[in-house]
């Protein structure tokens, strides 16, 4: 059947997602020896590869076939209660609350939106957002509305502006997602009086926030408190991962927050908890001192954060500016003018470097006209980031006036 056909089948939300780009359409093939600033990945040497072997060993030896049984294992459990134990001593978890264990932060999103849109209400995101959770919460609503983010993260005034702006036909906002600390991609943190006034207005206009925490722990110097940390109403589902401090691969993330709407994305959750995965890194977790890991991984971060923003200091041609990250894995870079995106990045890959062209973290017709990259510093060597920015330079020299 030609592919019209096939379309009778679909529902109209189906028929509505597949005329949007495909997921996934950023990501690009990296030359050989290019030096890649594109992926948001944890640097080879963070795997801890040998201390998984050992965790498997331990897991086999002590529980057989059981973890990779349906009903899972001890250790499988053990993973539960160090989680919960960790967003309690943290601030994260309350009496009231509950805790889902997801195949990473994006299904835990993507439960959320399940139970909580449709496409009679909106959904606000940041502009610039992560690209991946755009993804997700197209095939939802197709009301979305981007609010900007600044140098100090979302623009609070301009989410309030538009909220007593919105017209009684407009369909009202049931969800904002944002990313307040180390955003991706801007890596941009919110101030604490702007997350107490987001939190207001929430309770004001009755919304509720997924709180994106993936990068929160890779902090150069602590952060503000998080949404969740600072949520009286309950208005805060606060969402997390393993993938950014352990490894992406194990797919292991979380959501934390009022019980009812944990519950309810519990049900539509039939991937039977991955229990292989959920033991071994809980058994993993259980020979590990995480606080020591974080620490070092800090540093390493920062060094390359530093690496990468000398590197733009001594490379970049003038007008072009950038976000200096306080953690995370990201730098914006805004250019003086626009320049032709696929061009540039024909260009750039000409020379030996990737990036992630900015409009992917937009909603169709949003991006501005001046050009935006994402530039990651988690994954190249840290002697890379020199020559990879260097020859960003040499490409943009040849757009910009």
């Amino acid at each position: 059947m030609h592919s019209e056909t096939w379309q009778r089948f679909f529902t109209a939300e189906t028929v509505r997602a597949l005329a949007y780009p495909p997921p996934g359409i950023w990501m690009q093939r990296v030359p050989p020896g290019a030096v890649n600033l594109a992926a948001g990945y944890p640097f080879p040497e963070s795997v801890p590869v040998q201390e998984m072997q050992e965790a498997f060993a331990r897991l086999a030896l002590a529980e057989g076939d059981r973890p990779f049984q349906y009903a899972g294992s001890d250790a499988m459990a053990g993973l539960d209660r160090l989680l919960t134990d960790g967003l309690r001593a943290r601030g994260l978890w309350r009496p009231g609350d509950a805790v889902l264990v997801t195949a990473g932060a994006l299904q835990a999103l993507d439960l959320l939106c399940r139970v909580i849109l449709d496409g009679h209400v909106a959904a606000l995101v940041e502009a610039p957002t992560y690209m991946e959770a755009l993804e997700v919460l197209r095939n939802y609503t197709p009301h979305l509305r981007g609010v900007p983010v600044g140098p100090h993260g979302l623009e609070v005034e301009a989410l309030g502006r538009l909220l007593h702006t919105a017209g009684p036909g407009e369909p009202r906002p049931r969800l904002l997602y944002t990313g307040p600390t180390f955003q991706n991609p801007t890596g941009t943190t919110l101030p604490e009086a702007a997350r107490r006034t987001l939190l207001d207005l929430a309770e004001q206009f009755d919304f509720l926030i997924a709180e994106d925490a993936a990068y929160a722990e890779l902090f150069f110097s602590p952060p503000p408190p998080a949404l969740k940390q600072l949520d009286t109403g309950g208005r805060v589902i606060h969402i997390g991962s393993l993938s950014k401090v352990i490894a992406p691969g194990l797919r292991i993330g979380w959501a934390v927050g009022p019980a009812p709407v944990i519950e309810a994305m519990a049900l539509y959750k039939k991937d039977l908890d991955h229990p292989f995965s959920r033991a071994l890194v809980g058994e993993y977790l259980r020979g590990t001192d995480l606080e020591a890991r974080l620490q070092r991984l800090r540093a390493a971060y920062r060094e390359r954060a530093a690496r990468l923003v000398q590197a733009l200091r001594a490379h970049m041609p003038e007008g072009v500016t950038w976000t200096e990250p306080a953690g995370g894995y990201f730098v914006w870079l805004t250019l003086p003018e626009p320049v032709p995106e696929e061009d540039l990045l024909a260009a750039a890959r000409a020379e030996g470097v990737a990036y992630v062209p900015g409009r992917h973290f937009y909603l169709p017709g949003e991006a501005p006209s001046r050009a935006r990259l994402r530039l990651s510093f988690s994954y190249a060597p840290p002697e890379a980031l020199d020559e990879g920015v260097r020859r960003l330079g040499a490409a943009l020299r040849r757009f910009l006036r």
